[in-house]
């Protein structure tokens, strides 16, 4: 079952309409682990021609979903704390890894990093999600 589940939710990010816009690519997926990349590009640029900080929280957020949703349970956000570290150059590649940290029957906790694709830090996250009874409407 568990292939099952990481094959349906490859599915889904690889149709999902935001990730599309945003160039978001799963390239892995666990129990209780993902691993996605974009590619920071010029329409991501805040006011000083820098990392929107929305963007790479959009990158941190779909490895969260990922992460969360893996164990094949409707999982949604309850928290995310974000630190932005630093801001990566135009062009680059950026990876969030998502890694479960501890899991309850009602909720998990994540760790996210976003580093270059040289490993260097981006941005942090400490995240909390809400752990529903419904398994994933989509397997």
């Amino acid at each position: 079952m568990t292939e099952e589940i990481f094959e349906a939710i490859r599915r889904r990010v690889a149709e999902e309409p935001y990730a599309e816009k945003m160039g978001l690519k799963l390239v892995e997926v666990a129990e209780g682990y993902a691993l996605v990349e974009m590619r920071f590009t010029e329409e991501m640029e805040n006011i000083f021609g820098m990392a929107h900080g929305g963007a790479i929280f959009s990158l941190i957020d779909e490895a969260f979903e990922v992460a969360s949703n893996s164990h094949g349970t409707v999982s949604v956000a309850l928290s995310m704390s974000v630190t932005y570290v630093s801001s990566p150059k135009k062009g680059e590649t950026l990876q969030a890894e998502a890694e479960e940290v501890s899991r309850s029957n009602r909720v998990a906790t994540y760790d996210i990093r976003v580093k270059t694709a040289g490993g260097d830090l981006i941005a942090i996250c400490q995240a909390l999600v809400y752990r529903k009874r419904d398994p994933l409407p989509f397997i």
